[in-house]
């Protein structure tokens, strides 16, 4: 199951010849319902890549019908000509699937200065089949969902049910996991009869609790982009209208399964780390002191080579602005108590280590928590990524 589990959506992929592995590297998704109402939030970066810059003006008036997405190259830092192909693989797209040129999404993902004539070329040329095969199967999802993977090892995907309506989904990253986002591409697909403002409202506060708090290695992505359709078809394909809240509820347990999923293939990852900060004034200082401990490099080392080494957390908790009393801080790890009262506690070699690290700072100064997920860092991340472009 995947982004055609809601009613009045399809699905497809095909190869490009974009990737090198001769890989599926092409997916389309398409709303063929009775709304066209979409929600989407992209990188924060600066530095943004064509399909976004393409992206945020076809759904600046929340209306789209299509997803095209490619993982054989960011298509960013290619010059006007990079724009233009964003373009024309939109109008190529709309014309195949019968809508506008302004309600197509383009996503792409891969090597930034990736995206040349070449590039361009292999795209247009493998629409005409790419439209051809659309169906709403879950076999079309699933391909789909695979076809836009570059480093990841496996597809995303996430299919559930809420009253009356169902949400589906498909999403690619395993670097550059760092907010805003992560460097990832992410479609969602719902049935709920819902507007484009609604749909906004719950999918930027879905993603400032999972895909944002999501940071294995602290670098923000060029491509960034998650999309949220409506068919408008409803569960039981009326259109009755929906609970609000509870659709909020539902997106936001989606975005948390795709984010885990993320999490766990994270690149050369060899331990996946839960930073809970409890006992914050604001939520915003949890964050920000979870944060702060998810980009130590010394942190990320040191559970590499499950080394407890909770120094390393006390001294980034005061590298942040956060509202704390340096002299009581709580550190657990792995439900040892290693530091209390900012003082040595349980023998760290009690802890026991796991795939799965839970690290949990008590600031003792409010009621506010967070946590923030990360990674650690590995003799395999660096080779991957000392080697991607080669």
């Amino acid at each position: 199951m995947s982004t055609t589990y809601p009613r009045g959506f399809t699905a497809a992929a095909a190869t490009a010849g974009l990737k090198p592995s001769g890989t599926p590297d092409l997916a389309l998704v398409v709303n063929t319902g009775r709304s066209d109402a979409i929600a989407a939030v992209y990188t924060a970066n600066r530095c943004k890549a064509n399909p976004v810059l393409w992206s945020e003006r076809a759904t600046a008036d929340g209306r789209a019908r299509a997803v095209v997405l490619n993982s054989g190259g960011a298509n960013c830092y290619t010059g006007a000509f990079g724009f233009q192909t964003s373009h024309q693989t939109a109008e190529e797209t709309a014309e195949l699937v019968g809508t506008s040129a302004q309600d197509v999404v383009v996503c792409s993902t891969g090597l930034i200065g990736v995206g040349g004539e070449d590039f361009r070329a292999k795209i247009l040329a493998a629409l005409p089949g790419l439209a051809a095969d659309l169906a709403g199967t879950p076999t079309a999802g699933q391909a789909a969902a695979r076809a836009i993977m570059t480093t990841d090892t496996v597809p995303k995907t996430v299919a559930l049910d809420g009253p009356g309506f169902r949400i589906g989904g498909m999403a690619k990253g395993a670097g550059m996991l760092a907010p805003a986002l992560a460097t990832m591409l992410v479609v969602l697909t719902t049935d709920a009869p819902l507007s484009a403002a609604q749909l906004d409202a719950a999918l930027r506060a879905a993603t400032a609790t999972t895909f944002d708090r999501l940071d294995t290695d602290g670098c923000m992505s060029t491509n960034d982009t998650v999309v949220l359709l409506s068919s408008g078809e409803g569960a039981e394909g009326d259109g009755a209208a929906v609970d609000e809240a509870a659709f909020a509820r539902a997106l936001a347990d989606a975005c948390a399964d795709l984010a885990g999923q993320l999490h766990r293939d994270a690149e050369g990852a060899h331990h996946d780390i839960a930073i809970e900060v409890a006992g914050a004034a604001t939520e915003e200082d949890a964050v920000a002191v979870a944060r702060a401990i998810a980009r130590s490099n010394l942190f990320k080392a040191a559970i590499f080579g499950e080394d407890p080494n909770w120094g390393r957390v006390v001294a980034q908790v005061g590298t942040t602005d956060a509202q704390f009393d340096p002299q009581n801080i709580d550190v657990a790890i792995n439900g040892v108590q290693v530091c209390l009262g900012s003082a040595p506690h349980a023998d760290p070699a009690e802890v026991v280590f796991a795939r799965r690290v839970d690290v949990r700072v008590d600031l003792h100064t409010g009621g506010a928590a967070a946590t923030i997920l990360t990674s650690d860092l590995t003799h395999d991340y660096v080779e991957e990524n000392s080697a991607y472009a080669t």
